[in-house]
């Protein structure tokens, strides 16, 4: 069987395993496409049945999680955590709490996190869980006692050697205090490599909050690079304004970019002076207001509840909320209106059909599985830190961050030039990622 024919009979069997998991479906199919010059050259992975047993999750837990209101209410929501691979190292990834969270998005985002910390190189497996719980309106002793509830049964799955989970959507230093918290009573071990995203005074790491943002900036820095221009005087435009997008906006601006738009659930601002980032963080973070509030503080800005944030005219755009949240129409009016380079903050969020129009106008287009790599490496520093029993300073930090940034464009480039995709940052994302985890699946035998 030829490498193509393979590939396809692979997708097959995932889609008759995984019936109505779409998002899942979706980003196995973009693995999938890349790997046929993988597999051509190197057909010892095919003879192992490597892809086979990639897209097959080691271990898929779902479990129920009981909890009471402050009415005495009794809730059950569902949690999850998909441990897709150990191959690199212990499974690593996010949590999220959001409504109709189901198992196949989790099964999507476990399996791009393989890759992604993969292209890290700092010795992180694949993983990524969550549960249909929404923190949103909820007292500090309601998310308290679901987040004792949920980890009173994933306690027994996790450890710093095992499976370190992290933040993710609804997910901050407050639920992952009361998540280590309970994870310290049920075990009785002060293992602080458990969980990332810990708050720094009891060992969480400097730079953490912001390395997604930051780092997917670093890696627009890098693209625009390779072309000779920089990111000093552009326009760029995000979705989103949560901590990825804020801290995003942050780094974009120190490096001289002009940042105009931004959105939420509601709709999107226009601030043709500039975003003000302090009254946004103020409205987001502390008062967890809606973007109109911006616009009634800053009466030169505009908010819209129609259309989209795509369409407003940019040189970078960002899109930094959710998966698939970019559409075909949108990439087609961004290039139109003569965006130069693309970068996922967000897992997934350009559609097949969108990321084919980027592609096919020449726009240098950043996939989330290296564009947004900053948030699991820092978490990865920070478990270097806890066994280490250091505390490093921001810049330190960060500094190391924006290394980890460069080296994976690095490899991005490299892979995407020696398997003949020059400057497909998909295609080279999807090979450097795969050839580490494949290589080292091949060394641990059939496991």
């Amino acid at each position: 069987m030829d490498a193509s024919a393979r590939i396809e009979a692979v997708y097959a069997d995932v889609l008759r395993r995984n019936p109505g998991e779409e998002e899942f479906h979706q980003a196995v199919h973009e693995v999938l496409h890349s790997l046929g010059p993988v597999l051509s050259k190197r057909p010892e992975y095919a003879e192992a049945k490597l892809v086979e047993r990639l897209v097959e999750p080691e271990r898929q837990l779902m479990f129920r999680v009981p909890w009471t209101d402050d009415k005495g209410e009794v809730h059950v929501n569902r949690g999850y955590r998909v441990e897709f691979s150990s191959a690199l190292g212990p499974y690593k990834g996010g949590l999220r709490f959001v409504p109709h969270l189901a198992l196949g998005t989790v099964k999507f985002l476990a399996f791009e996190q393989i890759f992604k910390n993969a292209l890290t190189g700092l010795g992180i497996g694949g993983g990524k869980g969550g549960a249909d719980f929404d923190p949103k309106g909820r007292s500090d002793a309601e998310v308290m006692r679901f987040c004792q509830s949920f980890m009173t049964e994933l306690y027994r799955h996790l450890g710093e050697h095992t499976d370190v989970p992290a933040g993710d959507i609804n997910v901050g230093t407050r639920e992952i205090g009361f998540l280590f918290g309970q994870y310290k009573r049920l075990t009785n071990r002060y293992e602080a490599g458990v969980l990332t995203g810990k708050g720094t005074g009891w060992g969480g790491s400097q730079a953490r909050t912001e390395a997604t943002g930051y780092g997917t900036v670093h890696f627009v820095q890098e693209m625009l690079a390779t072309r000779g221009e920089e990111l000093a005087g552009r326009r760029v435009v995000l979705s989103g304004s949560g901590n990825v997008s804020l801290f995003a906006i942050e780094k974009a601006q120190a490096l001289g970019a002009h940042v105009v738009a931004c959105s939420d659930s509601s709709g999107y601002v226009v601030d043709e002076r500039g975003l003000d980032l302090d009254l946004l963080k103020e409205i987001k973070l502390e008062r967890r207001a809606r973007l109109d509030t911006y616009a009634e503080a800053r009466p030169a800005a505009e908010f819209s509840s129609r259309g989209s944030v795509y369409d407003v005219a940019c040189d970078i755009a960002l899109p930094c909320a959710t998966q698939n949240e970019l559409t075909e129409k949108h990439a087609v009016g961004l290039v139109k209106n003569g965006v130069k380079a693309v970068a996922e903050g967000a897992n997934m969020p350009c559609t097949p059909p969108a990321v084919e129009v980027f592609r096919d106008a020449g726009v240098l287009y950043g996939p989330g599985k290296a564009a947004n790599a900053g948030g699991v490496a820092t978490s990865a520093l920070e478990m270097r830190q806890n066994a280490a029993r250091e505390i490093w300073g921001f810049e330190e930090t960060e500094g190391r961050l924006a290394a980890v940034m460069r080296d994976i464009h690095t490899e991005c480039v490299t892979a995407a030039e020696e398997y003949g995709a020059p400057d497909d940052y998909v295609l080279g994302a999807n090979v450097a990622g795969f050839l580490r985890v494949a290589d080292a699946m091949q060394a641990q035998g059939l496991v």
